[in-house]
């Protein structure tokens, strides 16, 4: 087995990897998608091979992945990842409880964490891989829906490649994957990793049908009223500073109870729970980011969180992790 890690930037780590044993591929993908089994006709014939980038921002993984021979993939549940792949040559096709999904390089698949499945590649399919954290995939979709992801986000597991906006955001991986090989791209800027990653995620949530489609479509063509968009904006902006509802309210304008009615109705929460969700995305933003030599405690009270024993089980509850089991995920198993 060679592993070759390289470093594109900070937030972009290169990998590379080639693999001649089965349960040694089947341990490397389960440190980048999830708990799986692999089984193989023959395993003499294994000829396991991935490149690619792992992003540190959002944990996300983008390259390219094969196995030189016939495979096939059981899934019980990915748990924290969605796993969206597309053949460069060969083929796919992937089995669900209530569906089937052919995949070649006109037809992607996406598969979404609690779905259990069946995959299975030919030993010539060589595809493009890209692996998005639940984590991050319903903080995008909060930010698009405007409230807190109840209901597990569950996607369509036919993506289309050839036509319609799913083969955008296909283009636009290709470029992506592309780019972060070269020592000298744009891509080596972390700002710059840090949008296109949310542009990524944001891409599949509004081209690719999930059971959140309705509400997607619904809040996006509904717009807020200007004083809450304003009051949002300096939620955003002064959410690190000592701000109290006194202060939203001021910046609002208008009575309490219609702040809170507008708040709920568009939000789905208070304005002072919107804060606290904003505070914790930022803290986990910035462990992500890998600015955690200040200690999570410090990131915390830097983003107004005095009390460290509710802090961390506020965390917990939105993020369904501790903050140092996301301090885990900046430091790729590879």
């Amino acid at each position: 087995m060679l592993i070759t890690p390289s470093s594109v930037s900070d937030s972009a780590k290169g990998i590379k990897t080639d693999i001649l044993d089965t349960d040694a591929a089947r341990s490397w993908m389960e440190s980048i998608c999830g708990p799986h089994f692999l089984r193989v006709r023959n395993s003499k014939a294994v000829r396991f091979r991935h490149i690619g980038t792992f992003l540190s921002s959002t944990t996300t993984t983008v390259g390219r992945i094969e196995y030189g021979t016939d495979v096939e993939i059981e899934i019980d549940d990915l748990q924290n990842s969605y796993s969206i792949s597309l053949p460069l040559k060969g083929s796919q096709e992937l089995q669900t409880a209530n569906d089937q999904a052919a995949s070649d390089r006109a037809n992607g698949i996406i598969i979404s964490p609690a779905q259990p499945c069946l995959l299975q590649m030919s030993g010539d399919c060589s595809k493009l891989l890209v692996r998005i954290s639940r984590q991050a995939m319903e903080a995008g979709l909060e930010k698009l829906i405007h409230r807190q992801v109840t209901a597990p986000l569950v996607f369509s597991p036919h993506m289309e490649a050839a036509i319609g906006r799913a083969s955008a955001w296909w283009r636009t991986v290709r470029h992506i994957e592309s780019e972060l090989r070269k020592a000298d791209s744009l891509y080596s800027s972390a700002h710059f990793i840090r949008d296109m990653e949310q542009a990524l995620i944001k891409g599949v949530l509004l081209s690719q049908p999930s059971n959140y489609s309705e509400t997607i479509n619904q809040t996006v063509c509904q717009s807020l009223p200007c004083y809450l968009a304003q009051t949002v904006n300096f939620i955003r902006d002064q959410a690190r500073e000592n701000i109290s509802i006194e202060d939203i309210e001021s910046t609002a304008g208008v009575s309490r109870n219609k702040l809170y009615a507008d708040f709920k109705k568009y939000f789905g929460a208070p304005p002072t729970a919107y804060l606290k969700r904003i505070r914790l995305e930022g803290v986990r933003q910035d462990i992500l980011e890998d600015r955690a030599y200040e200690n999570i405690s410090g990131i915390a009270m830097n983003w107004g969180f005095n009390h460290l024993g509710r802090f961390s089980a506020d965390y917990k509850k939105q993020f369904n992790e501790s903050p140092s089991e996301t301090l885990q995920r900046t430091k790729p198993n590879i």
